[in-house]
């Protein structure tokens, strides 16, 4: 698996697109793969704030690709930005203020963190700029807060880096005149943070404020009698006693955004293990009404993993009684619509959602050639002079229209008047359904890649021994995997049966002739995978692994047979 790293440095500049442009331009450029062609790094979103005169930058791509981005984009911002004349809502520390490095995909927190440490020690020792190292990266225990590095803020930077006991991790010994244009800079390694602001229907500041330590896990601190004027308690070592906020694993502030005309509470969500975002939208929804507020839309800052979405969008559906069965883009829909994400802006998923932005667009179209087609076009592609797709996709199509079949029955089902006491178990089925037609849509296009496998391997020259030698083995090994693909389209069509037996006994009875349609479906989408098995298997010299996938095959077709007839046995009896 491909080994990739996530950056998202906060610059402070929002207003100024020249500059904006400036820093991203240096991470296209710094991050291009060996061959020039940008591949190495991909950046995926850039989102300025006017107000905050701030602007967060997400790109991601190799380790190296991505840390070299990052060097380039700092040192363009120490050369743009004037931190002298800084001035916005949100606090920070430098031109570039924060330089997380996140891991996605073959990469550990760890090796995160020792990136994070020679990127601080590099940026120090070339740029001659500061640099605090905090999260997974602090050398000290009390620096893996980033309040604790940016503790006084920019302002503060000549004291702290007289003092011993605060100066920068890396960095110049005294303040000169490059650390006063380009500030301190906080390196870490962290996992994925979701930075979010919930808009208020007020305007005040110190009611927005109230609610973050409402929730906020640092809480307020404790006073004496008045909570609000109280005098600050204190424990035996003189530090402040807290009395904790309500949300794990998350910061917040209260600000009031000019450009929106309102308060928000602006949060890091820095573990969403702990706290899911739908979790901190509604704990901040039920301290802002204890205060006789309300939350009118969620602003998601950057970027955010789909899985946060989908599992919001399916909490909010439960939370209905609605079933869960029901597509990625309709679950991710009414996540927005829950937490009101499209308040102020629009909410495009394709732009805001890391995965989605990841995946390059060409890649998937050829992969998903097939499956992309209306229904027409994919049996006018068929019916041509084309050899593929043939029975094999279109048995795992089939395949697919008996899981989504089933998928249908079991979210009618759970929707039905009078059934409200059901619709989790009816729900349940509904997912199982949804992940079995997902699994099958995928072996669509696969099987006819498969194929397409073999048409290569017998263009390969054969002019030589050599040649003749390298092209049998990759014609085996192609034909052998044109054999296991439609094997896999059997087992995964198999295990859609006992979906649609329960849809046809305990469904909506005004839908089990679809159940039984679905179930002649799957037995036509086993039977005709059975014979793409049988005719692929019939090219290998493998005899034995031949036999082998072919018994196996066998067995499948006759269990497939099996349920068919007990699925229409209920069927035509019910209809009966």
């Amino acid at each position: 698996m491909e080994r990739i790293i996530e950056c998202v440095p906060n610059f402070s500049e929002g207003r100024n697109s020249q500059i904006i442009n400036a820093i991203v331009e240096a991470v296209r450029e710094a991050g291009k793969g060996p061959d020039g062609s940008g591949a190495g790094v991909k950046v995926l979103n850039v989102d300025p704030g006017e107000a905050t005169n701030r602007t967060v930058v997400t790109f991601a791509g190799s380790p190296e690709a991505v840390v070299e981005a990052a060097f380039a984009a700092v040192a363009k911002a120490g050369e743009l930005i004037d931190m002298r004349h800084h001035h916005g809502a949100h606090p920070r520390s430098g031109a570039t203020d924060v330089l997380p490095l996140i891991p996605i995909s073959s990469v550990t927190l760890e090796e995160c963190a020792e990136m994070a440490r020679k990127l601080a020690e590099r940026i120090a020792t070339e740029l001659g700029i500061p640099c605090y190292c905090y999260e997974s990266a602090a050398y000290k225990p009390e620096r893996k807060n980033l309040a604790v590095c940016r503790a006084g803020e920019y302002e503060a930077l000549p004291q702290k880096m007289a003092d011993p006991a605060r100066h920068p991790d890396f960095g110049p010994e005294e303040y000169n005149d490059t650390v006063a244009k380009s500030g301190a800079i906080n390196v870490g390694a962290r996992d994925f943070l979701i930075a979010v602001n919930f808009n208020l229907n007020t305007t005040s500041t110190r009611r927005a404020n109230a609610i973050a330590f409402d929730v906020r896990e640092k809480g307020r601190p404790k006073r004496e009698g008045n909570p609000l004027t109280g005098k600050i308690v204190k424990d035996a070592e003189g530090n402040t006693v807290m009395i904790p906020g309500t949300l794990k694993g998350c910061k917040a502030i209260g600000w009031y955004i000019d450009e929106y005309g309102i308060a928000q509470v602006s949060m890091n969500i820095t573990d969403i293990n702990v706290t899911p975002l739908h979790k901190a939208f509604e704990e901040v929804c039920r301290a802002a009404q204890a205060r006789g507020l309300r939350v009118t839309g969620t602003e998601i800052v950057g970027l955010v993993p789909k899985r946060s979405l989908i599992e919001a969008g399916k909490y909010f559906l439960e939370k209905q009684q609605r079933s869960t069965g029901i597509s990625e883009e309709e679950i991710i829909k009414i996540a927005v619509k829950s937490m009101g994400l499209d308040d102020l802006k629009p909410f495009d998923p394709k732009e805001k959602i890391i995965e989605y932005l990841l995946e390059d667009e060409e890649e998937k179209k050829i992969r998903e050639r097939l499956t992309r087609m209306s229904c027409k076009e994919f049996a006018v592609e068929t019916a041509s002079e084309s050899p593929a797709p043939g029975g094999g996709s279109i048995s795992a199509y089939m395949g697919t229209l008996a899981a989504a079949l089933g998928a249908m029955v079991a979210n009618l089902s759970s929707h039905k008047r009078g059934w409200d006491d059901r619709w989790k178990e009816f729900s349940d089925w509904a997912e199982q359904g949804q992940a079995q037609m997902k699994c099958l849509l995928a072996l669509v296009d696969e099987d006819t890649a498969a194929f397409n496998r073999i048409m290569e391997a017998l263009g390969m020259p054969k002019n030589s021994p050599q040649e003749k030698a390298a092209r049998a083995e990759a014609l085996e090994d192609a034909t052998l995997y044109a054999t296991r693909v439609p094997l896999r389209t059997m087992k995964e069509t198999l295990k859609v049966f006992p979906l649609l037996r329960a849809m046809a006994l305990e469904g909506n009875p005004n839908s089990v002739s679809d159940a039984g349609v679905g179930a002649l479906a799957a037995r036509s989408a086993v039977l005709g995978a059975q014979l793409n098995v049988r005719i692929n298997a019939s090219s290998l010299k493998d005899r034995e692994i031949a036999g082998q996938l072919c018994a196996e095959a066998e067995e499948i077709a006759l269990r497939a047979m099996a349920a068919e007839r007990e699925v229409l046995e209920i069927v035509n009896g019910k209809i009966s």
